[in-house]
């Protein structure tokens, strides 16, 4: 059973040998991947669609699907997915970050984020020189910036707290 949340509707749906049950319904459905990917072709109740992929968020498995000039959110929940909500395990795996360590031994050439700046996940925060190279430190959440506990020009250790989120 797969479960598939369309713009916030859940629907429980079974797919085997290209047939779907949808609503204790059995019915034909045959979905092609196009284009590398960017286009699904679905074939239901003898109708057909052509969707285009806008994005793919890979862990919380959600497409954003484009038709008829309007876009759509489709979230979907295997089996696992659906034991480990049952479980009261989902939570474990977007558990939030607080704080932002030094992966490594270095010198912070720069900072590129400020208290009370807002940041998204995978946004720029600092640059680290470990090595005589410079790596860019991203966050790893999406959040305010609570506290900056180093400066520009400053040594830090591996696992030093550098950043933290509110």
């Amino acid at each position: 059973m797969v479960q598939a949340i369309i713009n916030g509707k859940s629907i429980q749906a079974e797919y085997s040998d290209g047939l779907v049950i949808l609503d204790n319904e059995q019915q034909l459905l045959n979905i092609l991947s196009l284009n590398n990917g960017k286009n699904l072709h679905l074939l239901y109740k003898n109708h057909s669609y052509y969707f285009e992929v806008l994005g793919f968020n890979k862990e919380t498995k959600n497409f954003t699907l484009g038709f008829d000039g309007k876009s759509f959110e489709v979230g979907i929940k295997d089996r696992f997915d659906q034991l480990l909500h049952s479980m009261g395990l989902d939570s474990l795996k977007s558990s939030k970050v607080n704080e932002l360590k030094a992966p490594m031994p270095g010198l912070v050439l720069s900072i590129k984020t400020a208290v009370g700046q807002s940041v998204v996940k995978g946004d720029p925060i600092l640059i680290l020189e470990a090595m005589k190279m410079e790596n860019v430190i991203k966050s790893p959440t999406d959040g305010i910036i609570k506290s900056i506990n180093i400066a520009e020009k400053q040594a830090v250790d591996k696992n030093q707290i550098l950043i933290t989120f509110e």
